[in-house]
């Protein structure tokens, strides 16, 4: 039987207690566990994170739109999985998750969405966004809106990457409401 080499999730008691106080305030995910792992970063990541998911202007539903995307285009299961379930929280539909989940461009959403898609693609397999779709989005949501989405983008790429370099497994019981797991979706 191959032997799979992952990081382990830290142990709690090697952690300082103010890791584990903060650990204890978010969902009980093993993504924030393991970037428990690396304590000099754990508080800003956190805290980064909050910044996009909490206090950015930039429309949740949107947001959750262009995040999905990255999950696809980088193939993070972990990021996919939890997302879908807070896509659902924020109103997006079975119908256009479905459509998100696709090799090549996305072309069954709004025009909106499958910019944001467009958005998500270009910044995760370019690195850079082409000078029309950065057109497109300050047309569309001003600069601070656009920095956000790209901002957003550029975070959720680094955490797919991670995820999948330190092999973040699956909770065995979702931790988000209507999580549903790859095959019983």
């Amino acid at each position: 039987m191959p032997v799979t080499i992952k990081i382990p999730l830290p142990n709690e008691a090697r952690l300082t207690p103010e890791i584990v106080a903060t650990l204890g305030k978010l969902p009980a995910l093993n993504v924030f566990r393991m970037m428990a792992n690396a304590p000099a970063s754990f508080e800003p990541l956190i805290n980064f994170a909050m910044s996009i998911l909490l206090r950015s202007e930039f429309d949740k539903r949107k947001r959750e739109i262009a995040v999905l995307r990255v999950a696809q285009v980088t193939r993070s299961s972990y990021e996919w999985t939890q997302h879908v379930a807070v896509a659902k929280s924020v109103g997006v539909s079975d119908d256009e998750i479905a459509a998100i989940k696709v090799d090549g461009a996305v072309t069954r959403l709004d025009a909106e969405g499958n910019l944001l898609c467009r958005v998500a693609d270009e910044i995760s397999r370019d690195v850079r966004l082409s000078d029309e779709a950065l057109a497109a989005i300050m047309d569309r949501y001003g600069v601070r809106q656009a920095t956000e989405l790209i901002l957003c983008c550029s975070y959720f790429n680094m955490l797919s990457r991670f995820l999948e370099s330190t092999r973040v497994e699956l909770e065995p019981q979702p931790p988000l409401p209507s999580a549903r797991r790859p095959g019983n979706s």
